[in-house]
């Protein structure tokens, strides 16, 4: 019986001692797209976020150009390399009820493009419009997503 209760109670704390351990860390995925008003299909791998870009955003189209993922802890900074030159230097700073709450610095090529804060709500995606890529009518824009 006592062997049992010792158990129990082992069990109990391994389970407590995860649950603040997940609380206390974030997932966060990063996609840097580009976006067009040329007439054309988005990426089939932004089809699920295609009706919030274009609410945001507004453009026609959306291309996939690259993506990374990160697990934080809170407090924590962390690193995500997107492609094209183009960096994330993301530091979580508080969870609460209403998500997580990030500072966030877009880089590309070592100049800063964006510096912001935000908060993660778990799954929403947070859109960041950046500059033109270079090529008429199209920009660089960031998906955040908190996990």
């Amino acid at each position: 019986m006592k062997t049992l209760r010792l158990l129990f109670l082992i069990a109990s704390l391994a389970g407590i001692f995860s649950a603040v351990s997940a609380a206390d860390n974030a997932r966060i995925e990063g996609i840097l797209i580009s976006a067009s008003n040329d007439h054309g299909e988005t990426d089939r791998r932004l089809a699920a976020y295609e009706p919030t870009l274009k609410r945001i955003l507004r453009f026609e189209s959306y291309h996939f150009l690259g993506d990374a993922s990160t697990s934080l802890g809170i407090p924590a900074t962390g690193h995500l390399s997107l492609g094209d030159g183009h960096e994330l230097e993301i530091a979580t700073e508080t969870a609460d009820g209403k998500g997580i709450h990030v500072r966030v610095r877009w880089t590309q090529g070592g100049r800063t493009l964006m510096n912001t804060g935000l908060v993660l709500r778990g799954g929403v995606p947070a859109v960041l419009g950046g500059p033109y890529t270079g090529k008429k009518g199209e920009v660089y824009a960031v998906l955040l997503i908190g996990k």
